[in-house]
């Protein structure tokens, strides 16, 4: 995988060996947004099966059970993490032998990889009929490339319209504390050939009054059944401002990001990560190192702000209850008719 802390300076891929390097690589945004994260975990498992001593199934689905244990902690908020876990063990559960089971769960891996790839770019085509002919398009934090196995979410739903033939130009918002926007969106969109403009994260208010902003699309790490969506910190106030100054605010995510166990976002756990990350940046202190900081990595943003969310399945709208669940009904059908 690429080490994302070192972008955009220099590009430096590291190879994991073991489940515990991947969980570290998780824990330290080597690997980051949901889709990745999730992908990056089921090959951990992959990992965790294949440097198993154990010889017998028994002791070697244990081992599994240990290293996923030990990747659930890595991040609580993203739901892509542990619905990747449940899969590829539930592979696991259908092996007669070690070696059965080694077979069983990397392809179990190599299926969430594949499937990652098909519906980043549904999600990109459903979401790029959303887009004007010419748009001035708002984003916050990466849902690339970066973020994904490939094409990425609302930053795929951009690079699908703008292969389209559209005339976009990209404000991307920092991001602070850890700025995945001008590090890695805008790393994206200059190798893409994008027009794009990076800015801090407090002057999107002003660009939106001054006429600047024709909509706003994020991605999400977990949307409640009722279309609350948890996004990186700063989600919730660009949908306020959207509202206020009658623009679109769109979320792209894939249908696994819907957790139909959690019925409104107050209930999603949201990450929080270490005050360093604020009172430094790159490790360059900004601020008193004995000052308190406050450092939560999602917020969450209510559903009746969210103008419309893009999914492989298609484009749901309010009340999300009903369409998010539609969609996934639908997907699941779907699935099963192709499936040979």
């Amino acid at each position: 995988m690429i080490d994302q802390t070192r972008l955009p300076n220099e590009v430096v891929w590291i190879e994991c060996r073991t489940t515990e390097e991947v969980a570290e690589a998780i824990e330290a945004l080597r690997v980051r947004g949901a889709p990745a994260i999730g992908v990056a975990a089921g090959y951990a498992l992959a990992l965790a099966a294949l440097n198993s001593s154990a010889r017998d199934r028994d002791g070697w689905r244990s081992d599994l059970d240990r290293a996923a244990a030990r990747l659930r902690q890595t991040r609580p908020t993203a739901v892509s993490l542990f619905r990747a876990l449940d899969h590829v063990l539930q592979a696991a559960d259908a092996a007669d032998s070690v070696a059965d089971g080694q077979r069983r769960v990397l392809a179990a891996s190599e299926a969430l990889a594949h499937q990652d790839r098909r519906v980043n770019e549904q999600i990109g085509l459903h979401g790029a009929a959303l887009i004007p002919a010419r748009a001035h398009i708002l984003t916050h934090c990466n849902t690339g490339a970066l973020a994904t196995v490939e094409h990425g979410t609302a930053l795929g739903i951009i690079r699908t319209a703008h292969r389209q033939g559209k005339q976009i130009h990209v404000w991307v918002d920092e991001t602070r504390p850890a700025l995945q926007g001008a590090r890695l969106t805008a790393w994206e969109l200059l190798a893409a050939g994008i027009p794009h403009t990076i800015i801090v994260d407090g002057l999107a208010a002003f660009l939106m009054r001054r006429g600047e902003i024709d909509l706003v699309i994020v991605g999400a790490d977990r949307i409640a059944a009722n279309g609350d969506v948890a996004n990186k910190v700063g989600t919730y106030s660009l949908a306020v401002l959207a509202r206020a100054h009658g623009l679109p605010f769109y979320v792209a995510a894939p249908l696994s990001t819907v957790d139909p166990q959690i019925e409104r976002g107050v209930d999603i756990p949201l990450e929080e990560r270490s005050p360093d990350e604020v009172r430094t940046i790159r490790g360059i202190p900004v601020a008193p190192a004995a000052s308190p900081a406050l450092n939560l990595a999602f917020d969450v943003t209510p559903a009746e702000l969210v103008t419309a969310i893009v999914t492989e399945a298609g484009i749901a709208r309010a009340p999300y209850n009903r369409s998010l669940a539609e969609l996934a009904a639908a997907a699941v059908h779907e699935e099963s008719v192709s499936r040979p």
